[in-house]
């Protein structure tokens, strides 16, 4: 299991909900790149439902994510909607 993104992956998301595969520092980009990992980080816990310390770092990208996502809402609220509903992530 890998908690980092590759290269080819960050590319990916970048290319997909950024400018272009070099945009990886966009807020939009940043929240793609999150929700992953915290898809990937549910799984984890899912099984090892003791990792304390996975956990902590879960909920930080969470909370990160969150914040996020409330600046973009701030920004700009039709990019803000377009964006949950790509990444099916708010219900």
């Amino acid at each position: 299991m890998s908690i980092n993104l590759t290269k080819e992956q960050k590319q990916a998301l970048a290319k997909k909900y950024g400018k272009d595969e070099k945009d990886t520092g966009s807020s939009a980009v940043q929240i793609a790149m999150l929700t992953q990992k915290i898809g990937e980080l549910t799984e984890h816990l899912k099984s090892n439902k003791k990792d304390f310390a996975t956990k902590r770092g879960l909920l930080m990208m969470v909370g990160k994510r969150k914040r996020l996502l409330s600046y973009v809402k701030t920004q700009n609220l039709d990019e803000y909607r377009s964006l949950i509903k790509k990444l099916k992530i708010r219900g």
